[in-house]
């Protein structure tokens, strides 16, 4: 495919791809932003299309790795921008220095019914909560994903049921 040719195709699928752009944003300006991003990608990869693939499914799973990419990016940077003339929030300690009994005698009791659990239980929930992702808790653990899904789940039940004071 020459590269005419390929750039006539993706020109043709802009408006599809600004509709899947539109879904998955979910905000019109992201949805510009994310088209863009694509467009870019699509043409600046344009020697690892292989002519004889589906050009719409290419550009298609590529917009949607670079939404997955940008939301995931954007989760991890969690950002706090303070404007405050004195950059009150950011010089604010995380702890207060006060503890209240209740609350401390609260995450005893938590922790205690967490490390109730049986470790089948207690170790993919544990990791879960930690920020892993379930196919490197499977992977870590050597489990089958969904064994380890309905163990974090059933562990939930667990505590829920333990600790049914706290709702």
């Amino acid at each position: 495919m020459t590269a005419l040719e390929f750039n006539h195709q993706l020109l043709s699928l802009e408006t599809k791809l600004r509709y899947f752009a539109q879904s998955l944003t979910m905000d019109s300006e992201q949805a510009k932003d994310l088209l863009q991003e694509t467009m870019l990608k699509a043409l600046s990869n344009r020697d690892k299309f292989q002519g004889d693939k589906n050009l719409k499914a290419w550009v298609f799973t590529i917009m949607k790795n670079t939404f997955i990419n940008n939301y995931r990016r954007a989760v991890r940077s969690n950002t706090i921008i303070d404007t405050t003339d004195n950059l009150y929030y950011l010089n604010l300690s995380n702890e207060s220095g006060f503890s209240s009994p209740e609350s401390s005698h609260s995450e005893q009791e938590i922790q205690k019914a967490i490390n109730d659990l049986g470790d089948d239980y207690r170790v993919p929930f544990v990791m879960h909560t930690t920020g892993y992702k379930y196919k490197e808790i499977a992977e870590y653990l050597e489990q089958p994903l969904g064994s380890v899904k309905s163990k974090i789940f059933f562990a939930r039940r667990k505590l829920m049921v333990k600790l049914q004071d706290y709702k």
